[in-house]
């Protein structure tokens, strides 16, 4: 998710640093914030539809199947919206991730950031005017499942239904799954659960981000975990088709959500896989594993856990969509590989963004802090994710035979916009 961020690292431990009275806290969620804080907050979806989101959990074990589920939901007065980061250990997670204290983490991470709330609402009724198309989208390193909300619920709110996956292979900053509970510790007297999903007989186990080891070449590492996210997101499409098909199946969490509405509700014809950075490579391992996919989109896509021989066999349409202050030569000329004369390949980049112009954190700080931790680039960020969706709609309309209005928006696909540029900035040798 962030990157190749050092700078970023150095920064916050920094931060953390000055930090350590109450005094300076509150000082930096000024600083933080800015000076329009009271505009900061992830965006709310644009489309016709109201939009729900709900957890699924199928098999409780590290190999089941887990995703935050965005749907079109039924407008209610009772349902609320989620906290954006779930608990306290994805803000351990992150610290992890970023090579400082966990301390850090429990007082600054949510100072800042504990209290804003997903755009969609929990376990809100499903509702669709007819079936809807389905996209599997894949987080990048570091990440979890709820920090693209702003990408995801704005599909939902366009019909979509989108299942946002949780990886398992320690590229996330933090997940969990679960263990059955020894006799001993069924024995024991019931002690109050962190969580109300969490199911009686089970033990939550944490599993955060595995960093490189020393000297450890990074390539079989992450080539390994791509694979492994690929076959994380077609699991989660044939548990979609399971729940599609109404075969009954147990949701290991204990959420209000009832799953037997989306019986018959998917259009499982109309398929995508998208993802950012290296879920945008495991959006191009997916498309290769799995032809049900019926085109891709890769959102600054970083290429480096790919084996190049997969690429000739990928057969789907895919559309690249960068931005201006991320990508280098190496990395846009593996993109360039995946070029074809017979299947559409489209690239664009969004001019003034940077790598973290996708996730959500853009929306959440200040304009001075953001551009130093390189969480927003030059533009504004919802006029950058406006563009990505617009765009990816559009795409997403043409690949998948929609009748929906999203064809607008076809010059974006072509950089036809003051704020893109068709193809890439970066300038490649000709040797």
């Amino acid at each position: 998710m962030f990157g190749h961020g050092g700078t970023v690292q150095i920064l916050v431990k920094r931060i953390y640093e000055w930090t350590k009275t109450e005094q300076r806290l509150r000082r930096l969620g000024l600083f933080v914030m800015g000076n329009n804080c009271s505009h900061l907050g992830i965006p709310p979806a644009k489309g016709p539809y109201p939009v729900g989101c709900t957890d699924f959990m199928l098999d409780h074990t590290a190999h089941g199947s887990f995703f935050r589920l965005y749907y079109p939901c039924q407008e209610s007065d009772k349902a609320e919206k989620p906290d954006w980061v779930p608990c306290r250990e994805y803000f351990n997670g992150l610290a992890d991730f970023m090579k400082i204290n966990r301390a850090f983490s429990e007082r600054i991470f949510n100072y800042l950031f504990g209290s804003y709330k997903i755009p969609a609402y929990m376990d809100a009724p499903f509702k669709a005017d007819e079936k809807c198309p389905v996209v599997i989208f894949s987080h990048g390193l570091g990440a979890f499942r709820t920090l693209y909300s702003a990408i995801c619920a704005e599909l939902a709110s366009r019909g979509f239904i989108v299942a946002s996956v949780e990886h398992r292979d320690e590229s996330s900053s933090a997940t969990y799954y679960y263990r059955e509970k020894t006799e001993e510790e069924k024995a024991k007297p019931s002690v109050p659960k962190n969580c109300a999903s969490d199911p009686d007989h089970l033990i939550k186990v944490w599993m955060y981000y595995r960093a490189l080891k020393h000297g450890e070449s990074e390539f079989p590492v992450r080539n390994k975990q791509v694979k492994q996210r690929a076959d994380e997101c077609i699991l989660a499409l044939e548990r979609l088709e399971e729940i599609n098909s109404g075969r009954p199946l147990q949701n290991v969490l204990k959420t209000e959500f009832d799953w037997t509405t989306l019986e018959n509700s998917m259009d499982l014809c109309r398929l995508a896989v998208m993802g950012h950075s290296f879920g945008g490579a495991t959006a191009i391992e997916a498309l290769c594993k799995e032809v049900k996919f019926k085109c891709g989109i890769a959102l600054d896509a970083w290429m480096f856990p790919l084996d190049e021989e997969i690429f000739p066999r990928v057969k789907q349409p895919i559309f690249f969509i960068n931005s201006e202050r991320f990508q280098w030569a190496g990395n846009i000329s593996r993109m360039r590989k995946l070029n074809s004369a017979v299947i559409q390949r489209k690239m664009i980049t969004i001019r003034g963004t940077v790598h973290q112009s996708f996730p959500d954190f853009t929306f959440l700080t200040g304009n001075w802090i953001g551009k130093l931790m390189k969480l927003k680039g030059e533009i504004d960020p919802e006029l950058a994710i406006d563009l990505s969706n617009k765009a990816s709609l559009a795409f997403l309309q043409r690949h998948l035979g929609l009748e929906k209005d999203f064809n607008q928006w076809d010059p974006l696909i072509d950089g036809e916009d003051e704020n893109l540029i068709q193809g890439t900035n970066v300038i490649q040798s000709s040797i």
